[in-house]
């Protein structure tokens, strides 16, 4: 049984990846990297144009009621070009708001403030009293301009409330290509409830690992690039031994990931109960094949690596980033084992 993707599958990610080479240039990444609000609205309303945001929304909410491996192609393509994007925080509020979808449509925009499911600092986190949400969420994602958020209290329930009831302030990571901010609510009403399950912190985990999976396959190709071009001792490098290795021993580290990936997004898609198991590991595969990627192609660049000429450094940063977000490897790792009984 061949597994492959669709041609309608195979369209979408190349129609996207064709908008993004033009609206997610790396001119226009780093006028984004230093807050040049004029080149993400220019990125925005191509993205909206594309109709990305109506991708996951079910048919109901006036979407194309698409699946998690239709998500996770649009979230490699988004990180190949290190674009910002609302995609991430308005597909999980599709998956968590399935059996409720009438916040989805329309002009909502949301943020998503579900970090504390995988993490905690002291001092933060959301407690929910009476119907009401308060305290303060770090590593928002999307809370600039989101009409609602999609938050998590310290019990692992998710909420939906107005974002007009929230104090948003920037929080600076070493990847300039997104904003996080810290989320403060204080009282504010809940307008809608589902419950946190494995699919959901599933989800969310799989499509970080897909971003990765994009922000590595980027680096490759720039690696391989410049091998092929660069000239040492009247050589391209690219046809000595121990630089083919490496852009080798890459692209070997990588294919595994992808595979992984279309496993666990079509065994979610579908309600496999491995859906979930399957969907933790490609977190914490792609987290450290991607690492080992970043730092693999900055050597095949040499000191050229290091440059804001070349700008590998935001897909670098980008992956840094991502092996974090929603857990760890070992984060992962912990909760695969759990779901399979392995551990307690």
């Amino acid at each position: 049984m061949e597994f492959a993707l669709s041609e309608d599958q195979r369209m979408l990610q190349d129609s996207l990846k064709g908008v993004l080479s033009q609206s997610a240039s790396l001119d226009q990444i780093r006028k984004i990297a230093v807050g040049d609000a004029g080149a993400v609205r220019a990125l925005e309303a191509a993205l909206e144009d594309f109709g990305l945001a109506s991708l996951l929304l079910p048919e109901a909410a006036g979407g194309l009621g698409l699946g998690l491996l239709d998500a996770c192609l649009v979230q490699e393509a988004l990180g190949y070009h290190i674009a910002p994007s609302r995609f991430l925080a308005s597909a999980l509020a599709a998956v968590a708001l399935a059996d409720n979808p009438g916040l989805l449509g329309g002009d909502a925009k949301f943020g998503l403030a579900v970090t504390e499911m995988a993490s905690r600092r002291d001092g933060a986190g959301l407690s929910l009293k009476a119907g009401k949400l308060s305290g303060t969420a770090l590593l928002a994602i999307s809370a600039e301009e989101a009409t609602h958020l999609l938050a998590a209290d310290a019990k692992g329930g998710l909420h939906v409330v107005d974002a007009a009831g929230a104090k948003a302030a920037p929080m600076q990571t070493i990847d300039r290509t997104r904003t996080f901010h810290a989320v403060t609510l204080s009282g504010v009403k809940v307008l809608s409830t589902a419950k946190a399950n494995d699919r959901f912190l599933a989800a969310a985990r799989l499509l970080v690992a897909a971003d990765t999976l994009g922000a590595a396959q980027a680096m490759i190709d720039k690696a391989v690039a410049y091998a092929a071009e660069r000239q040492q001792f009247g050589r391209v490098i690219g046809s000595f031994q121990a630089v083919k290795h490496m852009c080798a021993e890459m692209a070997a580290k990588l294919e595994p990931g992808r595979a992984l990936i279309w496993h666990a997004a079509h065994a979610l898609d579908i309600g496999d109960a491995e859906g979930p198991v399957m969907a933790n590991l490609a977190k914490a595969y792609l987290a450290e094949a991607g690492t080992f990627i970043a730092r693999t192609a900055t050597e095949v660049h040499g000191g050229m690596g290091f440059t804001d000429l070349v700008g590998l450094h935001y897909w670098f940063k980008r992956i840094g980033v991502n092996r974090q977000l929603f857990g760890s490897p070992e984060q992962a790792r912990q909760t695969a084992a759990q779901l399979q009984g392995l551990v307690a």
